[in-house]
Order: structure tokens, then C-alpha cells, then sequence
């Protein structure tokens, strides 16, 4: 009822949820026989009609949701069995659900994850594509959505569904409020989510009571402004907002009023995110989906405080409801403790933010106006000075909020001792002079060139709290980290490498005699020879030219990979790796697009030495954009170029189908050609065999 109360049109649904069906009654029977179908057995090619009892005295149309139902078992063998291997495989298994009945038309739908395409299953993505473009056609199948065939198709069957299903659970929607054992598996039990469910209903019976006591002051219709703000989150721009706060708001807000009352609705939002379905679809509540939803209601909470002034003790009380919900974790025992260990210690304040950037900045820099994520940090002063190695940065920053609008002036001062440490203290912006003075004492300090000194100094000025590298945002501090190791990463390779020139004559003899070459011998190896591999292919990467490689540095990765292979080194590198299939891509296009064909033979031959490379050290190169692009290339250039060819050899025009003809190539280049193709595992024996 509510769906169509909102004007949905039709829904989708599984095979499982329909309880019986019938054709509309009409003139010929005016009450055709039910059919039960509960066991999953209606047919799904076609849409249905649900009717809705009519609880309105002043109508007389019977309100009704139109349905389809996907195929159970070919989107089960989607997701489950091997008809993803290939695109003909797919359109098979899809012709065997269409039904030899002659009708003018009908629909063949599917369900499953999407994850399936790609990420659980490699390469099933392409397998659609080529269906798509390829298989359906040739079946003079068209691909259509529901919205449309509904247009052209209406149902001409009424169906009815069992009460209270899902797709997922067998058990109604227990799956998501009770231990029912789906998204199990193994021994572990749900009993947490009756729990963690009636923790968040009491949570957002709380929330309901604050959006309605503070909301009214702001909005008109507070529920209405709520229903509304999709469109702010869809467009945080000034102007949106403002808009926004035109059309519901009591009074012309203030800049203070705005904040408070976007928190409101931030907090409906969280209130709403903390439902989400997968919190309860698996077996655990300390997995990464139950931590998620909890945090979603931490966040909730930290902005009914911020809206109400006061310490409403929400927290509290919710951790203590959810002590009732068990882990199956040893470690957690109960929800109170994935909240205290998971969700509390992940808040971010907005003087986390300010240290972020602080840290951030020794590294980055930083323009008067930045993004940091959903804030816009704003530089009013930043000074930077070193001594020896001490690095000290002090500056004026203004955060604020594209969410909230909640804007707050900082003072930071961060101190890089060297290495991995970092000392960097935050506190509010307390006006122009006392920030000059606190900026003079700390440079004062840091001309002692004592360590203690200036942190002691930091302390006495900005209070006890500090923050380190451990307190940025993940991506930045993982940047940071790799920048800091560098340096000590270089010196590294320098001292293997010199232990491994050393060593090489021994290093032979082992081998020779069959004998283990000693560890400390092998490891240098590794490091020596793969860092001078990885430069190799950098340089071989800049100086290969649209595709052209450079001939010296590609041989010297040939030697290198012998001389890896002949040390017996385990050896792998992810940019070296990228790099190749880089190189790989670029060639090929060079080869198919833009060279001159006299060279193709050489320049083939060059593409096929990368991927002995590749191959000889089991970097595991992925040839899949390669595929791609040579694929893509078959019908509208290598196919023609074999049509040119056949029809001078042959002396006369042969069926082209249409293909224009290319009468450029000799047949040594457009074997050379083919011969790639194969390389590449694409299936050009058809060609092939008619050339010779």
C-alpha cells in the first residue's frame, strides 16, 4: 500500500513469494480457477497484477501493483554455477527458459548480486557485454528494462502473494530480527539481532522525540523537510541549501540556525542508514556490515547532542541495551563491546581533521583553499621552519563542514622529529595576538634545537592532547608512510645490491654444484635484482614513445630476467607487473592504429618479448585490455586486411558481407598479425587456415 501510495508501478520480486495466480476474469469466464504456484512454479514471462484491498468508501478502482518475477534457477546458476564462463553459454542457458507456446511476446529476467559481475566472479562483466552485443542479437532477442515492457505488455494475470517473504530468508524477514539461521554456515549463532533490532528501534524512537521538539523551530513541516533533504544530499551546494531553507523553514534562519537545523536532519539520515539490510544479513554482529550500522548510530547520537547543548546520556543507555546482544567473537563476548572497541574508537573530530591536515601539510602542499574530504579547510597562516632535523609548522586554519555548515577556527602546531614521529597539538582560535605570541614561543623553543624543550613548550600552550601519525585518515597516513620509508628503502637496495655484486661468483657456484645458495646470499639476490628490474621498466616506460619501445631497455629486461631466472629468485613487483601490461596496451595500439605496416613484423615481435618477460617471471600479467583492444580490432581491421589479402591472391572479389576491404598488408604481416591474435588467446584459426 505504501509502495503505491508513492507511485511505484511495479515491483520485482522472487518466484517463491507467489502464493497462487489466474487470468483477469472477462466476458468468456467470468472467474477463472486459481492456479497454486507456491512451490516457486509461476511462470516468470510475464508480468502479473496485484489488487489491493479498497479501503476507500468514495472509490470504486481497486488499487494494484503491477509484478515480474525473475528465472530462480538460471539467476541461481548465475551466481553459483559456470553459465558466466562464457557469453554463448549464458544465452544458452537463457534459451532454454523461452516457452514454445507462440505467444506475441515474452520476458525472460534475471536476479543476482551484482558483485557477481567482476568481483566474485572475474570476467563475467565481459561475458554480458559480449552477450549483449553478440549472442542476443544474433537470437533476434531485444534487451529491454521492465518499465518499458510494461508500456507495451500489460498484465493479463492477477496473482497473490504469501504474507510477510523476502528473497533471502526462508523464514519471512526473520533474517533480519531473529536467530533463524539464514546467513549462517557455520556454528555460530544470531541471537544478537533481536537485540541489536530492538536497540535501534529505542534509539530511533529517541531521535523521533529530538527531531520533533527542536525541528519544529526550523521547519514548517518537519517530516515533510526530512522527506526532502535527499534533494540538499544530492547537491550540497551553497545555493541548494539555501533553497532548501526557503521552502521550509519558519523564519529567515540564521548562519547558527542553518547548523543546527542540518543536524537534525544529518541525524535523521544516520537514524535511517542504521537500518540497513546487510547489518543483519550474516552471522555475526561484530562483522564489518553490523559495525557499520552502529556506526551510523553513533554518528546519530554525537548529533543530538550537538543540536540539543547537552549531554542527553543516549549513548549510555544504548550501549547498555546493547550488552544483551551476544558475539559469537570471544573477544567482544557482547555488543557493548564491538561498540566500545569498533565504533567509539572510530569517531572523527573536527580537531582530528585539523591535525590531519596539519601532519598532512610537512608533505603536501596545501592552497589557501583545500578539500579534506567533506570539509573545506581554509589557510589563514602557515609558517614552516627546520633545524637540523626537526621540522616545527604553525598555522591558522578554518574548518568547515560541507554536511553541517559547522565552521570552527583552529590554531595547530606540528613538530616531525624524524622518521615516524610526529608531534602535532590543536586548540581553538582565540584571536590575533595571542596566536602571534603562541606562534613567536614556539619558534623561540625550536631555535634551542631541544627536542623537550618544544614539546614541552607545545604542551604548556595547547594543553596535554596531541596527535601522530596514527591519527590520519587512512589513505593519507598510508602516503605518508611510503614517502617515509623511501628514503630508507633507497639505502637498502644500495647495500644489497653491493652484497650481491660481491657475492655473485659464489652465488654461481651454489648453483652450479646444485648446492642451496645460504639465505642472507638469496635475499640480497631478490632485492638487488628486483629493484634494478623495476628501474629498468620505469625507464623503459618513459622513453618508449607512442607505443615504439626503446630497443636498448627492453633488451636489458630481457638479461635481467635471465639472469632472475639462472639466481632462481623469487620475484614480484605490482608496478612492475602494471608497467608491462602498460607497455602492452600501448604497443598493441601502436601496432593496430597508428604504424606504418612495413615495421609491424619488428614491432610485434618486440610485444611478444614483453610478454616473455612477463611470462619467464610469473608476474602474471593480465592480458585482459589487450584482449579487449585486439578484439575490438578483428572485425573492423584485421578481418579486412585478410579480405584485401584473399582477394589479390585469389584475383577476384570474394563475399565481403558488407566488410570494406583493406588491401594493404602482405601476408608475412597479417600472419605476424594473427599470430598475436593467438598470443592472445582470441580464436583467429578461421583466418588463419584460408591464408594458407
Amino acid at each position: 500500500e505504501v509502495l503505491v501510495a508513492e507511485g511505484i508501478r511495479f515491483i520485482i520480486l522472487a518466484p517463491s513469494q507467489a502464493e497462487r495466480c489466474r487470468p483477469f476474469p472477462n466476458s468468456e469466464n467470468e472467474n477463472p480457477e486459481w492456479i497454486e504456484v507456491g512451490g516457486s512454479q509461476i511462470d516468470p514471462t510475464q508480468p502479473y497484477r496485484f489488487f489491493l484491498p479498497n479501503n476507500s468508501d468514495n472509490s470504486t478502482e481497486i488499487p494494484y501493483i503491477d509484478i515480474f518475477f525473475y528465472d530462480g534457477p538460471i539467476s541461481r546458476d548465475m551466481g553459483f554455477n559456470d553459465v558466466l564462463n562464457s557469453s554463448h553459454n549464458f544465452a544458452g542457458r537463457l534459451g532454454l527458459a523461452v516457452r514454445g507456446d507462440h505467444r506475441p511476446s515474452q520476458l525472460i529476467s534475471v536476479a543476482t548480486d551484482g558483485e557477481t559481475f567482476g568481483h566474485h566472479k572475474g570476467g563475467t562483466e565481459k561475458c554480458l557485454a559480449y552477450a549483449f552485443l553478440g549472442e542476443f542479437p544474433q537470437r533476434n532477442w531485444k534487451v529491454t528494462n521492465f518499465a518499458h515492457y510494461l508500456s507495451i505488455n500489460s498484465p493479463t494475470w492477477e496473482v497473490v502473494l504469501k504474507p510477510v517473504t523476502a528473497w533471502s530468508c526462508a523464514h519471512g524477514v526473520d533474517r533480519w530480527q531473529d536467530d533463524c539461521g539464514c546467513g549462517g554456515g557455520g556454528n555460530w549463532h544470531q541471537k544478537w539481532r533481536r537485540p541489536l533490532r530492538d536497540s535501534l528501534n529505542w534509539l530511533r524512537d529517541q531521535f523521533v522525540d529530538i527531531y520533533e521538539d527542536l525541528g519544529c523551530h526550523f521547519f514548517n513541516d518537519v517530516w515533510a523537510a526530512r522527506d526532502e533533504y535527499i534533494k540538499v544530499i544530492l547537491d550540497r551546494s551553497i545555493t541548494n541549501i539555501n533553497n532548501f531553507f526557503s521552502k521550509h523553514q519558519t523564519h529567515d534562519l540564521t548562519e547558527v540556525e542553518k547548523v543546527d537545523a542540518l543536524r537534525l536532519l544529518e541525524m535523521q539520515r544516520h537514524s535511517l542508514l542504521m537500518f540497513t539490510s546487510c547489518g543483519w544479513f550474516f552471522d555475526e554482529i561484530s562483522r564489518p556490515e553490523g559495525t557499520q550500522i552502529l556506526r551510523y548510530a553513533s554518528r546519530a547520537i554525537e548529533l543530538a547532542e550537538d543540536v540539543s547543548g547537552v549531554q542527553l546520556e543516549l549513548e549510555k543507555e544504548f550501549i547498555g541495551r546493547l550488552a544483551l546482544a551476544p558475539s559469537n567473537v570471544e573477544l567482544f563476548k557482547t555488543g557493548d563491546e564491538v561498540y566500545r572497541q569498533l565504533v567509539a574508537t572510530a569517531k572523527v573530530s573536527l580537531e582530528q581533521v585539523a591535525a590531519h591536515y596539519a601532519i598532512n601539510s610537512l608533505f603536501t602542499t596545501y592552497t589557501r583553499e583545500q578539500r579534506i574530504y567533506c570539509y573545506n579547510a581554509k589557510q589563514h597562516d602557515y609558517q614552516m621552519r627546520r633545524m637540523g632535523n626537526l621540522s616545527l609548522a604553525v598555522g591558522k586554519l578554518e574548518l568547515v563542514s560541507e554536511i553541517t555548515l559547522e565552521c570552527k577556527d583552529f590554531v595547530f602546531a606540528v613538530l616531525h622529529l624524524g622518521g615516524w614521529d610526529f608531534h602535532c597539538c590543536i586548540r581553538s582560535f582565540s584571536g590575533q595576538i595571542v596566536y602571534d605570541q603562541l606562534k613567536q614561543k614556539l619558534f623561540d623553543a625550536l631555535q634551542e634545537a631541544s627536542i623537550a624543550n618544544v614539546i614541552m613548550t607545545m604542551s604548556e600552550l595547547f594543553g596535554e592532547r596531541s596527535f601522530s601519525l596514527k591519527d590520519l585518515f587512512a589513505e593519507e597516513r598510508q602516503r605518508i608512510m611510503g614517502l617515509l620509508s623511501q628514503e630508507t628503502l633507497n639505502r637498502l637496495d644500495q647495500l644489497y645490491s653491493q652484497v650481491y655484486r660481491d657475492n655473485y661468483s659464489i652465488m654461481m657456484a651454489f648453483h652450479r654444484d646444485n648446492l642451496p645458495v645460504p639465505q642472507e646470499l638469496q635475499v640480497a639476490a631478490e632485492v638487488a635484482l628486483g629493484h634494478k628490474f623495476l628501474t629498468s621498466v620505469r625507464a623503459l616506460e618513459t622513453e618508449s614513445i607512442d607505443g615504439k619501445l626503446s630497443q636498448n631497455h627492453l633488451c636489458e629486461l630481457e638479461v635481467l630476467a635471465t639472469e632472475v631466472v639462472q639466481q632462481q629468485c623469487r620475484f614480484y613487483s605490482l608496478e612492475a607487473k602494471e608497467a608491462l601490461e602498460r607497455l602492452i596496451v600501448s604497443s598493441l595500439r601502436h601496432i593496430l592504429h597508428d604504424n606504418e605496416h612495413h615495421h609491424v613484423e619488428e614491432d610485434i615481435y618486440n610485444l611478444e618479448r614483453i610478454i616473455e618477460v612477463g611470462d619467464r617471471l610469473n608476474l602474471g600479467l593480465s592480458l585482459t585490455n589487450a584482449q579487449e583492444i585486439y578484439f575490438q580490432s578483428l572485425e573492423n581491421h584485421i578481418v579486412p586486411l585478410c579480405l584485401g589479402y584473399l582477394q589479390r591472391r585469389n584475383n577476384f572479389e570474394i563475399q565481403t558481407n558488407g566488410v570494406e576491404v583493406e588491401e594493404t598488408w602482405e601476408l608475412p604481416q597479417i600472419s605476424k598479425l594473427l599470430q598475436l591474435g593467438k598470443r592472445l588467446a582470441i580464436d583467429v584459426d578461421q583466418w588463419l587456415n584460408q591464408l594458407y
